[in-house]
């Protein structure tokens, strides 16, 4: 029997496993400069905008507001065609990255742009879990 591939892991490397270990643990790591102080993400080893190497993880606060959205009816790729439909999402950290995600135990319907959001996480794999967003305040597991 031949798996199929899963589209949906990370590649993990050097400089993201620390967010990957704590997103484990419930812990939403982003990345602070120490030269201009700013926070960013996704992981990488340098500033985006000073592009200075002291660069430290910071925990954020999981809080976020929707920035914009979309109902995904279509997906071909393995494992994403057995999660049809699921909301695809672009949200804005408190601290300020903007951050690529899905959106859980919420019906589209009831979304609207600048809502407030919290984080939770999934399981996808053994070894992967992945920080997604629900409405800030849902009480209910993340799907």
């Amino acid at each position: 029997m031949v798996s199929e591939n899963r589209h949906d892991l990370p590649t993990i490397e050097g400089e993201s496993q620390p967010f990957w270990d704590a997103a484990k643990e419930h812990r939403f790591l982003i990345a602070r400069c120490g030269s201009c102080e700013r926070v960013h993400h996704y992981p990488r080893p340098f500033c985006p905008y000073c592009w200075s190497e002291d660069v430290a993880w910071v925990e954020a606060s999981g809080r976020a507001t929707l920035y914009t959205y979309s109902t995904v009816f279509m997906n071909d790729m393995p494992p994403f065609r057995d999660r049809l439909p699921y909301l695809a999402a672009v949200v804005d950290l408190e601290e300020g990255p903007r951050v690529m995600t899905n959106l859980v135990d919420v019906d589209s319907s009831d979304l609207e742009i600048g809502m407030p959001l919290e984080v939770a996480y999934q399981q996808i794999s053994p070894d992967v879990t992945v920080p997604v967003f629900r409405p800030a305040g849902s009480s209910a597991p993340a799907a």
